[in-house]
């Protein structure tokens, strides 16, 4: 229509919302540097919300629609006088007040016919657009920037559609070119939302129609931008309502935007967009209330060699028919006739799978639909269904649509690979599964209630966040609290290197936890901790830690209770990983163990406990290379307990069993009491984990263990009362000492498994070359008797206790939990 350079801004309700709003949308227009602005606006916030109630209240013969009004003009009122000053404010009260008497005479026909016109409904509604153009555009002739109000009545003209407004366009633009709009040189503030029909009624634009206003101004005004001014800094790369690490996309095509907003993006509906689109005008997308965000820009243009994904969106609310059915394979039409009796009942169709045998279609429609849906489908079908031509209609309900969105997806290898991945690994279950020709959107439907975990999953997965894990650590005692310090001292580097956000989200034990929405601040989580008042509750813990906004949640045992043990399974069946170095669980009774087993195999969780044995020492991972490349275990036979390694590498001749045992407990290398460690128990546990390991059905109850604590010490020994009594053992350990020694060997405190799975613990002599006897301070020593490593035993030496290696061998574990659900560790 124009050579100028024409920028048409659209500012919606929340940017009109009052009088503070309206000010700011003022100093926008102000900072706009372009030859001529057209500003689209909609009803300030509530407005039109107040008039299309006050309709329906008289409709129903209820007098509060007056109620409606008065709150109408308290608004208008409000606004106009802290923004506007004489002689435009008494020309704006009267114009107020002069419709509102309108409105309500109008209201006054409907509520004494008790019949509302949608011609009224239309007008009355529309009434919000008027005022606030008005008001906005007094306010701007007041500061000095000369602007004219420009009704869109005036000229555009449209006609009702199937599934929206069709506008009229060589009759508006006809009109348009007799206004001549663009003569004033001045600010045009046009109504968004109203129009007129053919017959010259009012009328409006429907959903998003300010937006929609905008769009067809920018074509028939040949516009270089369409700018829409909202309340959020553009289009996210997911709702950040459920996924609070999505983030700002600077830039769209306008497929992809179109897409977005198809699969339920909030910002932009696919309808409104189509005449910008039309004439190639770039569309924005920003924030009122943050200006200095550049937002959103859509443009023809794709960004080359971009990411492949740009963005998530979900349709909720939305129920999956699936027809199967001999009778659909190969005969032409079938899709036709079920799609055709669809549409006569007006059933909406959003998405469509159908398996390539033509066996079976699936379908997507919104829930509210469903029974209209089935009912229009067995009348169309009833003669396949009573031939039994279609053996089934499946009716899932309550099913989301997620979609993922990119133009560059077609170009990107792995890209459905990696999308279905973090799903599965989210332990979210596809139900349906379709691909657009174009290959810029991959949509799945999900459960409902998975909508959340699902969204950040996917989110993850294609680095437009970080890999997170919820983590939940319960006992965080000596080897807990290490584990923290080693978390926070590489948390920077790990979030820089391979996008992994470990994120520490409880802290429990016996009586008191505590809980972080995001994250602990694991700079003060001891001071916190203890001042916190919430009562330890496993329950309320676990289900905190799997929180829906982040797709993965791990539980970290640094405790040695069976009680916590004793949840494991309910955690796993809820999705929750599992990382500890507790022995209950892996040693608990047989059928304990074979329910964990079989409740692993049973659901999508991970359970990592290589630090059970060994500490931080790769026992269970080299057992388990063994076993899968195909090795045959012959025997397995070590040195597991770093304080007995410890005791035994001290004792000779010359030394006293007591005394070591004393200054071992002195320096900390004993439990508090000294018994736990002595009763070969600890040691006997992690036997029976490697047993396991191995493939032999081994029970505690079956192994026998040599206690170096005599059968006739009483039981209810306190601890002082007990290392009292120790002295009593020095003769028998040093008969046995100097036995060894007589024919060159050392003794060591033994756990051993022989190829019939055969275990036992105890102390057993070696040669002094032996590489058991060679062993020092507090390590650990086992030999791995295989197929391959028959004449020299494969041996896995090193520190087996202590509070730094036990947490470095369970954040191993944490890593390699991270890297089993998909994150790229560099």
């Amino acid at each position: 229509m124009s050579n100028l350079d024409i920028h048409i801004h659209k500012f919606g309700g929340t940017s009109m919302g009052d009088s503070d709003c309206i000010s700011k949308v003022a100093e926008l227009i102000s900072q706009q540097k372009t030859t001529q602005q057209i500003i689209v606006v909609s009803a300030m916030k509530g407005v039109t919300t107040h008039l299309v109630e006050a309709c329906l209240l008289a409709q129903q013969k209820n007098d509060n629609y007056k109620n409606n009004l008065n709150t109408i003009r308290t608004t208008h009122i409000t606004a106009i006088d802290k923004l506007i000053s004489e002689p435009y404010k008494s020309e704006l009260f009267k114009q107020l007040d002069a419709d509102l008497i309108e409105i309500q005479d109008l209201l006054k026909g409907v509520w004494l016919a008790k019949s509302l016109p949608e011609s009224t409904l239309e007008m009355v509604s529309g009434y919000g657009e008027l005022w606030s153009s008005l008001l906005l555009t007094s306010y701007l002739n007041q500061k000095g920037q000369p602007a004219e109000r420009m009704d869109t009545r005036d000229f555009l003209t449209i006609k009702k559609g199937e599934i929206g407004p069709v506008v009229l366009w060589e009759k508006s633009l006809s009109k348009l070119n007799e206004l001549q709009p663009l003569a004033s040189g001045k600010i045009l503030v046009a109504t968004g939302f109203i129009a007129r029909n053919e017959e010259g009624i009012n009328t409006t634009l429907g959903r998003n129609g300010s937006d929609f206003t905008a769009s067809i101004l920018g074509k028939l005004f040949s516009a270089k931008s369409v700018c829409i001014w909202t309340d959020v800094d553009g289009v996210f790369s997911a709702d950040p309502r459920y996924v609070p690490e999505a983030q700002l996309v600077e830039h769209l095509t306008y497929q992809e935007a179109m897409e977005l907003a198809y699969f339920g993006a909030k910002v932009l509906h696919p309808h409104t967009m189509g005449p910008a689109i039309e004439k190639e005008i770039e569309i924005k997308i920003r924030n009122t209330f943050n200006p200095k965000c550049e937002g959103t820009l859509i443009t023809k243009q794709r960004d080359e060699g971009g990411l492949a994904v740009k963005g998530f969106a979900t349709i909720e609310h939305i129920a999956l028919l699936n027809v199967e059915g001999s009778s659909m394979v190969g005969v032409p039409g079938v899709a036709q006739r079920l799609f055709g009796s669809l549409k006569e009942v007006g059933v909406s169709v959003v998405l469509i799978s159908q398996a390539s045998s033509e066996h079976s279609i699936c379908f997507a429609i919104p829930n509210s639909q469903t029974q209209l849906a089935e009912k229009a489908i067995r009348e169309t079908f009833f003669n396949e269904i009573h031939h039994g031509r279609i053996q089934s209609i499946q009716v899932f309900k309550d099913c989301s649509i997620l979609a993922a969105v990119g133009d560059n997806m077609a170009e990107t290898p792995g890209v459905s690979g990696k999308f279905f991945t973090s799903l599965g690994n989210a332990g979210v279950n596809v139900r349906a599964i379709a691909q657009g020709s174009s290959e810029r959107n991959i949509s799945a439907v999900i459960d409902s209630h998975q909508t959340i975990k699902a969204l950040n999953a996917v989110h993850a997965a294609f680095y437009l966040s970080n890999f997170t894990l919820s983590i939940g650590l319960i006992g965080p005692g000596i080897i807990g609290k290490t584990l923290i310090s080693q978390i926070q001292e590489l948390q920077e580097k790990i979030i820089k290197d391979s996008q992994l956000d470990l994120r520490i989200r409880g802290i429990c034990n016996s009586k008191n936890m505590l809980l972080d929405k995001t994250r602990l601040d694991v700079n003060k989580w001891e001071e916190n901790f203890k001042s916190s008042t919430l009562k330890a509750n496993l329950e309320e813990f676990a289900n905190h830690i799997h929180a829906d906004h982040i797709p993965h949640s791990v539980i970290i045992d640094c405790t040695a209770s069976e009680t916590v043990a004793e949840h494991y399974c309910d955690w796993l069946e809820k999705g929750i990983h599992i990382i500890t170095p507790n022995k209950k669980a892996s040693s608990a009774n047989i059928k304990s163990y074979n329910n964990l087993q079989n409740t692993l195999r049973e659901n999508n969780s991970f359970y990592f406990y290589e630090a059970t044995v060994g500490a931080g020492l790769p026992i269970i991972s080299t057992l388990k290379d063994l076993i899968e490349t195909g090795d045959e275990i012959l025997k397995i036979e070590g040195i597991f307990s770093g304080t007995l390694s410890h005791i035994f590498n001290e004792l000779n001749v010359n030394t006293k069993f007591s005394d070591i045992v004393s200054d071992a407990k002195q320096r900390g290398f004993t439990e508090p009491d000294p018994r736990d460690d002595l009763s070969g128990m600890d040691v006997a546990r992690k036997v029976v984990i490697l047993a396991r390991e191995a493939g032999y059905s081994v029970d505690l109850t079956q192994i026998p263990i040599e206690s170096l604590i005599p059968s006739d010490f009483p039981e209810n020994l306190t601890i002082d009362e007990f290392m009292q009594k120790l002295p009593s053992l020095d003769d028998s350990i040093k008969r046995l000492v100097i036995k060894a020694d007589e024919i060159d060997s050392v003794i060591k405190y033994v756990g051993s498994i022989d190829k019939d799975g055969n275990a036992s613990v105890g102390i057993k002599s070696y040669s002094k070359d032996h590489p058991f006897a060679r062993l020092t301070g507090t390590d650990n020593i086992i030999a791995f008797t295989t197929q391959r490593y028959f004449k020299q035993p494969l041996i896995v030496q090193g520190p087996g206790a202590g509070p730094e290696v036990t947490a470095a061998g369970v954040f191993a574990d944490l890593l390699r939990l991270a890297n089993h659900l998909g994150a790229k560790l560099r």
